[in-house]
């Protein structure tokens, strides 16, 4: 039975709207894209002397197990072009997986939920445009909750 997964994407290199796009017609082949949330431009966080990102959050239904999807999600990076010279630093794609159903996972290289998402607004934002009622399964508040407590971090919605 598939299972609902939430993911973020972002791009900070290149035509980043385009970025996008791409990976979000590649993710086809790992299930159905049911929703896709609005692009937002966010500023960079950890590393500020970097361009700024824009980010989306997806919706999928799959059959893949999380580690399966993981390897899939990395391979899209790589065909993609991403390189990891750096911790945080520019790049041209980044997927992450936000939630997977209601499992938690803590694996060396996976952990699900996402282990930051509750501290960045450039994730909650898209996430409550098409999930606001999902439940973080740790935390156990819901992704309304969550956006709404946090402050700060510049966001805005860009056209797509």
């Amino acid at each position: 039975m598939p299972e609902t997964v939430y993911l973020s994407l972002g791009s900070n290199l290149g035509d980043r709207i385009a970025n996008l796009r791409t990976a979000i017609d590649r993710l086809a082949a790992l299930g159905e894209a049911n929703a896709v949330s609005s692009f937002y431009e966010t500023e960079p966080l950890e590393v500020a002397d970097q361009p700024w990102f824009v980010n989306c959050v997806v919706e999928l239904k799959t059959d893949l197990k999380p580690v399966q999807l993981l390897a899939e999600l990395l391979e899209i990076e790589r065909q993609m072009g991403r390189r990891r010279d750096g911790k945080k630093g520019p790049r041209i794609i980044d997927l992450d997986i936000l939630l997977y159903g209601s499992s938690v996972i803590r694996t060396n290289g996976l952990s699900i939920p996402h282990s930051a998402m509750h501290e960045r607004r450039f994730v909650l934002e898209p996430l409550d445009e098409i999930a606001p009622a999902a439940l973080h399964p740790v935390l156990k508040q819901s992704i309304r909750e969550l956006r709404d407590a946090l402050t700060g971090q510049a966001v805005r919605r860009v056209d797509s």
